[in-house]
C-alpha cells in the first residue's frame, strides 16, 4: 500500500488489531483560532494493492471549532480482462470516539453510492448521522470491495469548515403499533432500500409505492447504516406500519436486521472466519429484532451466505424478481426442513422480500404475508418467527392452507396437526388470484401431488389426502407455467409448512 498526504510530512502506516485493517498516517490541520467561518482542505492520495485489507482508515486530526467536516473521493477504473474483478472502493466515517467493532464511533456509511458527504451539527448526507464535530481524531474508513490488478489509486478531500455548531435535531421515529388493526393477515416487504444508502428514492416515496402495492408495512433496511430510521415518521401512519432495521452487509453474505429499536446500529466489519457474527446475531435480538440471513445464494461479490443458519429466526428464500438463485435457496430451505424434521430441531421459517433499490424495482415483489394479533412491530415479528406466513408476488394472489384430522382437528401454515401417525389427514389449499399456476405438494420426499392448472379466473381448491407417516410436513407452492423444460415456472407464492404428526422430542 503506497499513501502521499498533499502537505503533510506524516505517511505512517500502521496494522490495528484486526488483520484484515490497516490505518494510515494522520492528516493534520492548523488550529481553528481566528477562523470563525473559515475553511480548510487537506488532499489525500494513494494506491491500494490487489490483495488489500477489507479496511483501510485515514485517521484526520478534527482540532476544536469546526462546524462541519466534507469529505469527497476519487479512485481509478482501468480496464480489466472479461472475468477479472474491475476497482470498487467504499467510504464511510467514525468520529473521535474511534473505529473500534460495536461501532460507538460510527457517523455513517455511503458504500460505493456516493462520491461525497458532509457531517455538521444540524444535518449529514443520508447515510451519514447529524452531530457535533468535536475535536479529536476521526477516521475516514474505506473499503476496497474489489481490486483490479493494476491496483487501486485514490483521492481523498477533506475540507473542514470553521464556526458555531449548529443544534443536532432530535430524532423522531416512526409508531410500533397501527392503532384499530387486529389479528389478521397482513403483507409486508422487509427489505427496502432509500437514499440512505444505494437507494435512490426517498422514504416518502417507498411509502407511498408500499401503498400502492397493498402493504400493510415495511422494515427499513439500508446497508451498514441506521440514519434513516429518524427519517420514516412522517412516511408511516394509519394504514402502514414501518418497522426499522439494516441490512448488515458484511464481506461474508448479508443479514437483514428486521425491526430492531430506533437508532440500533450493527457492524458489519467482519468475515466468517472471525467468528463474530453470533455476537452481533445476539445483539439484533436483544435489540428486538430479528435475524434473517438474505438471498442466501446470491451471485454479486461478498453477498452469498457462509456463516451458516445457526442464529436464523428466518430466511430470505425469495428475494427480488424471481430467478435461480431464489430457486436454489428454496431448496436449501427445504432440505432443511427435512433436517428439522430429522433431528427433532426447531426449524427456520421462510420469507421474502423485494430488494428494491430504484426504478423499475417493484415495491412489494416478493411480500411476505403474516398472521397477526395486531399490525404492530411485535406481532409481526411473533408472526414471522412462529412460520404463521406465505410469500406472494403480489397482493393480488391470496391463499388459505391448512390440514384437517377426522376428528376436527386443524393445522395452519406453520403450525402442527397433533394426530398419530397412521390417522388419515386431509389437505387444503384455497386460492384466489393465480390464473393458471400450478399447485404442487411438497413433503419431507418431495413434491408428492401437481394440480391441474387453476382456471383463467385464478381461483380454485385443491385438496390431497395422507397420513403423518407418509409425510412429516406439507406445504404449498403455486407455480406459473412454463414454456418448455422439466423445471417449474416461477412461483406465483409459496407457504410455510404444516407439520403432520406427534411432535417429536426436540434434539440438543
Amino acid at each position: 500500500m503506497r499513501e502521499d498526504h498533499t502537505g503533510i510530512g506524516r505517511r505512517a502506516v500502521f496494522v490495528t488489531g484486526a488483520a484484515a485493517a490497516l490505518t494510515l498516517g494522520s492528516v493534520s490541520f492548523a488550529s481553528a483560532a481566528d477562523r470563525d467561518g473559515g475553511r480548510e482542505t487537506r488532499t489525500v492520495r494513494g494506491t491500494l494493492e490487489p490483495g488489500a485489507p477489507d479496511f483501510v482508515y485515514v485517521p484526520v486530526e478534527v482540532p476544536s471549532g469546526v462546524r462541519e467536516i466534507h469529505v469527497s473521493y476519487t479512485y481509478d477504473r482501468p480496464s480489466v480482462p472479461p472475468g477479472t474483478t474491475g476497482n470498487a472502493l467504499d467510504i464511510g466515517l467514525f468520529d473521535e470516539r474511534g473505529t473500534e467493532l460495536g461501532g460507538r464511533g460510527f457517523r455513517g456509511w455511503s458504500g460505493g453510492a456516493r462520491t461525497e458527504f458532509f457531517v455538521r451539527a444540524d444535518e449529514a448526507t443520508p447515510g451519514y448521522l447529524p452531530g457535533p464535530v468535536r475535536e479529536g481524531t476521526w477516521h475516514i474508513a474505506l473499503g476496497p470491495y474489489t481490486v483490479a490488478p493494476q491496483g487501486l489509486s485514490y483521492e481523498i478531500t477533506i475540507t473542514l469548515t470553521y464556526g458555531e455548531p449548529g443544534e443536532t435535531p432530535k430524532p423522531v421515529y416512526p409508531p410500533e403499533r397501527v392503532r384499530g388493526r387486529g389479528r389478521g393477515w397482513y403483507r409486508g416487504d422487509c427489505h427496502l432500500h432509500s437514499w440512505h444508502s444505494d437507494g435512490r428514492r426517498t422514504p416518502e416515496e417507498i411509502a407511498a409505492l408500499a401503498r400502492a402495492a397493498g402493504l400493510d408495512f415495511i422494515n427499513s433496511a439500508e446497508h451498514n447504516t441506521h440514519s434513516a430510521h429518524a427519517h420514516w415518521a412522517e412516511a408511516a401512519g394509519d394504514d402502514l406500519l414501518v418497522m426499522l432495521g439494516e441490512e448488515v452487509t458484511t464481506r461474508n453474505g448479508h443479514v437483514v436486521a428486521l425491526g430492531t429499536d430506533p437508532g440500533t446500529f450493527v457492524d458489519w466489519r467482519y468475515r466468517a472466519r472471525d467468528n463474530r457474527f453470533g455476537r452481533y446475531a445476539r445483539q439484533i435480538r436483544r435489540a428486538g429484532g430479528l435475524v434473517v440471513p438474505a438471498h442466501p445464494h446470491a451471485t454479486c461479490i461478498g453477498c452469498n451466505w457462509k456463516f451458516g443458519f445457526g442464529e436464523a429466526d428466518a430466511i430470505e428464500v425469495w428475494n427480488g424478481p424471481w430467478t435461480p438463485d431464489d430457486e436454489m435457496a428454496l431448496a436449501d430451505w427445504d432440505s432443511m426442513l427435512v433436517a428439522s424434521v430429522r433431528d427433532g430441531r426447531e426449524w427456520i421459517p421462510a420469507m421474502g422480500g423485494s430488494d428494491a433499490h430504484r426504478d423499475p424495482d417493484a415495491v412489494g415483489l416478493p411480500q411476505t404475508v403474516v398472521l397477526a394479533d395486531e399490525l404492530s412491530r411485535r406481532a409481526i415479528q411473533e408472526g414471522i418467527r412462529a412460520g404463521r406466513s406465505y410469500v406472494a408476488e403480489s397482493s393480488g394472489v391470496s391463499l388459505a392452507f391448512g390440514a384437517s384430522g377426522g376428528r376436527g382437528e386443524h393445522a395452519g401454515i406453520g403450525e402442527r396437526l397433533e394426530v398419530d401417525r397412521d390417522t388419515p389427514v386431509t389437505v387444503r389449499l384455497e386460492v384466489t388470484g393465480a390464473p393458471r399456476c400450478t399447485v404442487r405438494l411438497v413433503t419431507d420426499q418431495g413434491v408428492l401431488h401437481t394440480s391441474a392448472p387453476l382456471p383463467v379466473s385464478g381461483s380454485g381448491v385443491v385438496e390431497w389426502r395422507t397420513t403423518p407417516s407418509y409425510a412429516a410436513y406439507v406445504r404449498a407452492e403455486l407455480r406459473h407455467e412454463t414454456a418448455a423444460g422439466p423445471l417449474p415456472g416461477a412461483p406465483a407464492a409459496f407457504t410455510n409448512p404444516v407439520f403432520l404428526g406427534r411432535r417429536p422430542r426436540q434434539g440438543r
